[in-house]
Parts: C-alpha cells; structure tokens; sequence
C-alpha cells in the first residue's frame, strides 16, 4: 500500500484508538481465550475418543470425550457471546470520535470564503463513519478470532504430535504471508475502484441532468465518450480488484487444503514414527475445525470489511481536517487596523458563473466607522450578493474588500467572524431549548445578559409565549420575524464593527 499523508492518517488513527481502550482490549483478548477453547481441544478430544475409546472397543469412553468436545464448543459459544458484547465498548467510542472530527471538520471549512454548505459533507461523511463503524467491528472480530484460533490449534498440533506441524506450518504461514502482500496492492485498487465509481456517477448525474440540451447542440457522440472513459476506468479497476481478490482462494488452499493433502499422503509414514489413528484424524480436525475456518473468515473479512475500512477511513480522516487559522502575527495585524475600521470596497466584480453576467460590477463603495449603509432595490438585483461580498463570505472574482485596510481574502474565517455579524433574511432555529437558541455563540451566557438583550430587541412577549429560555421551541410554529429574534443575540455577541 503506497504511503501517503491519507494513509499515515488512517495508521495513526487506529494506533490511537487502540492505545486509548487499552482496558477495552484487554478484556476482549480475555474473552477470546474462551473462545478459543474448542479450537485448542478438538483435535485431542477426538484422537482421545478414537485411540482411548472406538480403537480399543470402550464406546463409552468414546462417546465421553466427544461429550467434552461438545461441551468445548458450548464454552467456546458463551465466550464468543461475550466477546461481541465487549466488542461495543471498542467500536462506538471510535465511532464517535470520528463523526466529532468529521462535522467539526465540515463545519470549519464551511466557514471559509467562498466554501460550499457543509451540510451536504457532514450527511455524506458520517454515512462514511457508519461504513468504518461496521467495518472496524468487524476486521476487529475477524483477525481477533483468527490470531486466538490460529494460536490454539497450533498449540494443539505441538501437543499431539510435534512431528506434523512439518506438514501444516510452512504452508499455512506462507499462506498468510502471501496473502497480506496481496491486501497491500488490493487496497490501494479498491481505492480505485471506489474514485471511478464515483467519478463515473458524477458523469452520468451531469448528462442526465443535461440531456436534452445535448441532444440540442448535437453532441452525443461527444458526450458518449466522455462518459465512456469513465466506464472503461471502472472496469479496469474492477478487472484488477478481481483479480487480487483470487488470490485469497489461492492462499486458502496453499495454507489448509495443501497440509491436509500432505498430512494424509503421509500417514503411512507417520504411522510408521509411532503417530495413531487418531493423531491423524486429530491433525484433519485441528485442519477442517480450526485452521481453514480461520484462514477462510479472515480472507473473506479482509477482502471485503477490511478493505472498505482501509479506503472509507482515509477519506474520513482527510475530512477531519479543518480549515488553516490565521497566525498570530495577521490576527494582530486585522485588530490594529480595527482602530479605524473603515470598510472599502475597491473594483469589485462578481459573478455566480463564468458563463454568467457579473451581479456586481467594478463597484467601489466606502463605508466610514461608524457609519450605516442601506441597500434597496426590487429582488433579484444583488442586496443579498453584496452583503456576502461585503462580510467576506463571498470571494469576488476581481477587486478586494478590506476592513481597516486589511483584505478579507487573507484573514481567516474564525478571526473575522469575531468581527462581523449577518443576520440574513433565512434565519434558522435549531430543535433544542430557546436559551441554546439564544446563546449558541456566546460562552457562559448569564441570565442578566440574556434578559437584558431580550428587552433591547422586544422580544419579552416572544419569550413568555415560548414559555421561558428552557422551554423546547418548535421553529415551525416561529414566523420568520421571530425566528429572526431568536437568533440576533447569538450572532451580535460577536461585535460589528461598521
């Protein structure tokens, strides 16, 4: 798997997520050894049985050990049970670390100039959450039960017959090794698989959504090929992924099916070094019962759960990511010029496309500290557009917008938001108490402040018919007046300026 700043995200994320629930590990590995039971007796209850018992002519010494063999397995079952329940004290703190990191990331980016909504990223990045969810559960289970029963059954064979790990260990250990090489190459065209896909779906989204003007302009052939490129890419990686993904079936019969071949071709001469029947039999159990389930589980599990885990929580760690702060050295810089915060604007224009014309135009405009501007006109005619402009959360494509002389393109978002407040026609209220509503952007908000500010703004009657800063609000039964009202503390805790 090709190293990047992705990839090194993903490994850290992980070490770190272990290293945290130590405890939580511990008691699933305690656990585990329960489970394991049945994988580390089956093959010498059974040569037991068949030497000490069915050989000898005692069934009932026979039938008693597969008695205890039987109750192995209802051992190894109640640990397993208790494995998946310490298995949720793992996964869903990780979970929640990661959808904080994700909408915190979204969010943060959203507030750069220019940035899209980030309510679209956070939907689609905690379904990707969900996916590591399921995935890291799951991995967790796979290579947990393979490590343990691998372990035991190895431990198994040492005890019943040394001489037959020749047979099984080279091959089963080559096996393994083959196959994580492979998973390296694997996760990096599953990865690929997954970009084509999504870039194919972006193509095919676009002409849909465009069809009838290309059919107008005449250009299906064009059209036709582009979005060909994009199929021809997806089989590609489907082809390679597919063909990657064989050769877990081949290391699952080089690591199981292979040693049992050789074990039986052998038994001659095992017999023949003081090895029974029954050692044999054991060694085809300890094959059939232990190692191949075990090989089996864990190359279907990291085929599939373990490669969408690797791919989804690279992309989900690169979301994470928030917007860079501004330096110390520029935030001084915004609130020195803040002493006279004059708000200029100089050749702006703007425009919502390139195709577009320009809503604003080679605008200059100043607006002296201290002073207010007002803006009328029918809809339509850019009031809205400008107001973007003029806060800095929208990014002209010529001429600069400055406050106290300092450009709005080179300061961040954060430390210009602690300079500007917008109240804009949408006001949104958020399901929750009208004191969370009220005070979302404050910090340790008193009671004082949140009366005081409610009688300045006239919104005493609109409190009282809520019933009081705790009571629940319903943003459906709010005009958009009110709404207005319940968001206007919120946003003027943060002094404007002009």
């Amino acid at each position: 798997m090709t190293r990047s700043p992705e990839n090194d995200g993903a490994r850290q994320v992980l070490l770190a997520s272990v290293r945290s629930r130590k405890p939580a590990f511990r008691r699933l590995a305690a656990w585990s050894v329960l489970e394991a039971l049945p994988a580390l007796l089956s093959g010498l209850l059974v040569a037991t049985a068949i030497d000490d018992g069915f050989l000898a002519g005692d069934l009932e010494t026979g039938f008693s050990w597969l008695g205890a063999f039987g109750l192995s397995v209802v051992i190894g079952a109640w640990g397993t049970r208790q494995t998946l329940r310490q298995l949720a004290g793992v996964v869903e703190p990780f979970r929640d670390e990661l959808v904080t990191g994700v909408v915190s990331g979204a969010l943060r980016r959203s507030t750069v100039p220019g940035a899209s909504p980030a309510t679209a990223d956070a939907a689609r990045l905690t379904q990707q959450v969900e996916i590591v969810r399921e995935a890291y559960a799951a991995v967790l289970m796979v290579v947990q039960q393979f490590v343990v029963v691998t372990v035991a059954a190895l431990i198994g064979l040492l005890t019943l017959e040394p001489i037959v790990l020749l047979f099984v260990a080279p091959p089963f250990l080559f096996a393994v090794a083959m196959f994580t090489a492979a998973l390296r190459r694997m996760a990096d065209q599953q990865r690929a698989f997954i970009m084509a896909d999504e870039r194919f779906a972006e193509a095919a989204s676009g002409v849909g959504s465009g069809l009838r003007d290309v059919v107008a302009c005449g250009g299906e052939d064009r059209v036709a090929e582009d979005v060909g490129r994009h199929i021809d890419a997806q089989a590609a990686a489907t082809k390679a992924l597919g063909r990657l993904t064989a050769v877990g079936s081949v290391a699952v019969s080089i690591g199981t099916w292979l040693p049992l071949l050789l074990v039986l071709a052998a038994g001659s001469w095992l017999l023949g070094r003081g090895a029974t029947t029954g050692v044999i039999v054991g060694t085809v159990t300890y094959l059939l019962q232990g190692l191949q389930p075990a090989l089996q589980t864990l190359v279907q599990g990291l085929s599939g759960p373990g490669l969408w885990l690797m791919v989804t929580l690279r992309r989900v760690v690169s979301a994470m990511e928030t917007a860079p702060d501004l330096g110390a050295s520029d935030a001084a810089g915004l609130d020195s010029g803040l002493r006279d915060p004059d708000l200029q604007v100089h050749d702006v224009t703007f425009a919502y496309s390139e195709w577009a014309a320009p809503v604003v135009h080679d605008l200059d405009l100043t607006v002296p500290s201290g002073d207010h501007l007002a803006i009328v006109g029918p809809s339509g005619v850019g009031k809205s557009t400008l107001a973007g402009l003029m806060t800095g959360l929208l990014v002209p494509q010529a001429g600069t917008v400055s406050l106290g002389g300092v450009g709005l393109g080179g300061v961040s978002a954060f430390v210009l938001a602690r300079h500007r407040v917008l109240i804009p026609q949408e006001a949104y209220v958020f399901g929750g108490t009208l004191r969370e509503n009220l005070a979302y952007l404050g910090e340790d908000v008193s009671l004082p402040s949140l009366d005081a500010a409610v009688d300045r703004l006239g919104a005493r009657r609109l409190v009282d018919r809520i019933g009081g800063y705790d009571a629940s609000v319903d943003p459906s039964s709010l005009s958009a007046g009110e709404r207005q009202l319940t968001r206007w503390y919120g946003r003027t805790s943060r002094r404007c300026p002009w």
